[in-house]
């Protein structure tokens, strides 16, 4: 049992648990058992922290299907080793090596040092982030639905915001709350943190530590933080931009808003492609342009280390990097003048074709298995699936059993990843003894 098989299976058996808990009488609103496909797609989703549903989750599921949901939300956004190790410390246990090296490989660290303390960060974090979204958000709902039911859409929003999920309890999701600015803000804060990366959180919080108390010796900024919030900022300032320029025309979107509605539907259509899943627009009335730009977004994702899924900001900011050495005669892959290793491009090339050879061949068999289906609308489930997302055109719940178990192996690929699940599926590799010629060849 190699550590990635720990976790490929972990996330497998966390997932079958939830369906089973799902399919109760007392998960649904009828009290009735639940079509088997249906809960192992909706836990599926839930733990993958995806947010693609095939039923109504507000109408469909009772309370204590929610909660359900909601947790198995949580789990899948701290991560199965993260999860374990919280309720391993509850318990009081030590760890071992082999616990640390799995933790590491979870949390995608580049070390074993303090991985542990780096689980108790992480459960804080979460904590407080999750419960200011709780009460901003609560200032909106409890008003609307009164004490005890806008608490618990609170609740039920900011967990689902936070870890990059995109389920709620509303049957158009959040397009009722296209002009509120609490909504909107609050969600793609969340959002934003969520998929930012825990580590980078916590260098932030150590360089703003360490400025309000005029520390004489600051934080210096790691390569991996000036990657992840300057690849971030860029994309979201970018995607807003697009979508002001695609969208700002179309009737069945931007187009009866005034103008600092555009730019807030904008601004939240450019966040929530960042694995997260909510929408204020109809997604299924956007333009193909707008269509392809969100698929481009999905599948960069989130960053390393966050709830987000997508081939990650530093994947396509490595891929970026490549592009410009090779244009500008450079041997060397630098940024902000430090060289990439040649493994780490190794790496990012691997996961790239992965990813994309996951994608094609999902909604290739979808577009098979449903010849309904356009292309494109297929395309667009599948990158949602592989990537975590969770936004559809709305034909998620109209595809065929098959195309249903299609994108539920899609989302557990892109939760796992792919080269991990490669790893667990064929074992740790064994480096060789030597080493072949080298020859070119033409490319490009």
């Amino acid at each position: 049992m190699t550590v990635s098989r720990t976790i490929a299976l972990g996330f497998l058996a966390v997932i079958l648990a939830g369906a089973l808990l799902l399919m109760m009488p007392f998960s649904t609103i009828d009290g009735t058992w639940s079509d088997p496909i249906t809960a192992l797609f909706t836990s599926t989703s839930a733990v993958c922290v995806t947010g693609l549903s095939v039923v109504d989750v507000g109408k469909y599921y009772s309370f204590w299907g929610q909660l359900c949901l909601v947790l198995l939300v949580q789990i899948g956004g701290l991560g199965y080793m993260t999860a374990t190790t919280f309720l391993l410390l509850l318990l009081g246990r030590r760890f071992g090596l082999k616990d640390k090296v799995a933790l590491q490989q979870s949390l995608d660290k580049s070390g074993l040092a303090g991985v542990v303390q780096l689980v108790q960060s992480i459960l804080a974090t979460t904590l407080l982030f999750e419960l200011t979204g709780v009460f901003l958000l609560m200032t909106v709902f409890v008003p609307q639905y009164g004490f005890k039911e806008g608490v618990w859409s609170a609740i039920f929003h900011s967990v689902n915001s936070f870890n990059n999920a995109g389920f709620s309890i509303y049957s158009d999701n959040l397009i009722g709350y296209l002009s509120s600015p609490m909504v909107n803000f609050t969600v793609s804060g969340l959002i934003i943190f969520g998929g930012i990366g825990y580590e980078v959180i916590m260098e932030m919080y150590l360089w703003l530590r360490d400025r309000w108390n005029k520390s004489p010796i600051c934080t210096v900024f790691s390569l991996n933080f000036k990657v992840v919030t300057t690849t971030t900022a860029l994309l979201l300032i970018l995607g807003t931009l697009a979508f002001l320029v695609l969208e700002y025309d179309n009737p069945d979107t931007f187009g009866s808003l005034n103008f600092p509605q555009k730019v807030m539907a904008a601004w939240f259509q450019s966040v929530t492609p960042r694995t997260a899943g909510f929408n204020t627009i109809s997604i299924g009335q956007m333009t193909e342009a707008s269509l392809f730009l969100t698929i481009a977004l999905m599948f960069i994702g989130a960053s390393p280390g966050s709830t987000g899924g997508g081939i990650k900001t530093t994947t396509f900011r490595i891929l970026f990097c490549c592009t410009t050495a090779v244009i500008e005669g450079q041997e060397d892959v630098e940024c902000y003048q430090r060289q990439i290793p040649p493994a780490m491009i190794l790496k990012t090339i691997s996961v790239v074709f992965g990813s994309l050879l996951v994608a094609f061949t999902s909604a290739i068999l979808i577009e098979l298995t449903n010849p309904q289906v356009e292309f494109i609308a297929a395309l667009y489930e599948a990158v949602s699936a592989f990537a975590t997302v969770g936004l559809s055109t709305g034909i998620t719940p109209t595809l065929s059993a098959i195309g249903k178990l299609i994108l539920i192996a899609t989302m557990y690929i892109g939760r796992v990843g792919v080269l991990l699940l490669v790893n667990a599926a064929f074992g740790d590799p064994k480096p060789r003894s030597f080493k072949y010629a080298e020859e070119s060849l033409l490319v490009g």
